[in-house]
């Protein structure tokens, strides 16, 4: 444990929160991705690829991890673990604040060109996800991480005249 401790830099044991969430949504991921894929057979064959799912998403995030901590700019670096979740819970959040303001707004695939549908959806879910970003980066206590994070995007998408 002090081994892992270390790796991450965690000083005090309340941080290990952030590594055990990451993995049980890592792991979560990996089930609900078997589950699409042998939702016809026995439970052990869902189970086992579940586990050998997750170790390659496992993998790949250490990978990601490896790549984003020479880019990311963070005093511990366990913060990266919340980072991560932070863009995971947003991404999945965005889409479900999205689609009631969609049906709210009378946008339907029915009343609409299907291709003007997914150009509004997209647009709207964006805008959401832009704030749940900021909102939720500080809530996790990343908020400075977020915001600049969240100017850099705006300069992107070619809105950076309404940040000064």
């Amino acid at each position: 444990m002090e081994q892992f401790k270390l790796r991450w830099n965690i000083q005090k044991n309340w941080q290990l929160i952030f590594p055990l969430l990451g993995l049980a949504g890592l792991f979560y991921s990996g089930y609900k991705l078997a589950n699409l894929f042998s939702k016809d057979y026995h439970i052990s064959i869902t189970i086992a690829l579940a586990l050998l799912i997750s170790f390659f998403l496992l993998k790949g995030t250490l990978w990601l991890f490896k790549k984003l901590e020479k880019k990311w700019i963070v005093e511990y670096r366990w913060e990266m673990i919340r980072i991560f979740i932070v863009f995971a819970i947003t991404g999945s959040s965005s889409v479900f604040i999205g689609r009631p303001i969609i049906k709210y707004l009378g946008i339907t695939k029915e009343n609409l060109n299907i291709a003007v549908y997914w150009i509004l959806y997209i647009i709207i879910g964006l805008i959401f996800y832009q704030i749940l970003l900021v909102t939720l980066g500080w809530l996790f206590g990343q908020g400075k991480f977020f915001w600049e994070f969240e100017k850099k995007m705006l300069r992107r998408f070619g809105l950076g005249r309404f940040l000064s």
